[in-house]
């Protein structure tokens, strides 16, 4: 295994951050990445597009959720975006460059790329030029296989992984499986572990997303590393 990769499945992964709203700590927000950190646990974050093509720190396609704007991400520039607060909280959306440098590799990171499954790679490319200086353990993720093979094509210097099942898009469930042996780890639902390690049972692999130790403990069985959020994790992944 990838020395940077052991690492990352070295300790549990804070879901978005080590976010909690009622206490104006929100996902994939600094003071989210802060409390992760204190915390020693590890990160995972998202990133969409900006209309601008800056990889912005944010989960949803939309600004409604988590806002009090609305429409498309990436119908805004990278600028305007940051000037955006985060609904109930006291940061704004960062844009990833910005999130590197405040994690600074301070605990490992796992960056998933959102995608639509059109083909466009503009923000794979954006992060895998972001990540070129990264002095600290970070991977990248994608549910697109596409993206991954993009990140691996341009030489990412990080471990790759692909997301999977549940919350694949309905447009993408008629495409061949991909071959799940070609990326360094896998990051799957847990309640989909089983039947991923009778497949795959060597590749690295975390579980998303854990909410309890019953959660945890089904990924300890499958020896999954876990992406939790809600609840207070055992020690021991």
């Amino acid at each position: 295994m990838r020395p940077d990769l052991a690492l990352i499945l070295a300790q549990p992964v804070a879901h978005r951050g080590l976010h909690d709203r009622s206490r104006g700590v929100i996902e994939n927000s600094f003071a989210a990445a802060e409390a992760a950190i204190a915390a020693d646990y590890g990160i995972e974050c998202d990133v969409q597009i900006s209309g601008d093509g800056e990889a912005m720190v944010f989960h949803d396609e939309t600004l409604d959720r988590l806002t009090a704007e609305t429409g498309r991400v990436d119908a805004r520039s990278a600028a305007a975006l940051g000037a955006i607060p985060l609904k109930d909280g006291r940061d704004t959306i960062p844009t990833l460059a910005a999130f590197l440098a405040f994690t600074d590799g301070r605990v490992p990171l796992v960056i998933e790329i959102k995608s639509r499954f059109d083909g466009n790679m503009r923000l794979a490319a954006r992060a895998v030029a972001l990540l070129a200086d990264y002095a600290g353990a970070v991977a990248l993720k994608s549910f697109d296989a596409a993206v991954i093979a993009h990140c691996r094509s341009l030489g990412a210097p990080c471990p790759l992984g692909l997301v999977g099942p549940r919350e694949v898009e309905p447009r993408d469930r008629d495409a061949a499986p991909p071959a799940l042996d070609a990326y360094d780890f896998l990051s799957w639902h847990v309640a989909d572990l089983a039947a991923l390690r009778v497949v795959q049972p060597r590749t690295p692999a975390m579980s998303w997303t854990v909410r309890s130790r019953e959660d945890q403990a089904c990924a300890t069985r499958r020896n999954a590393q876990i992406v939790f959020e809600h609840y207070q994790p055992l020690s021991a992944p």
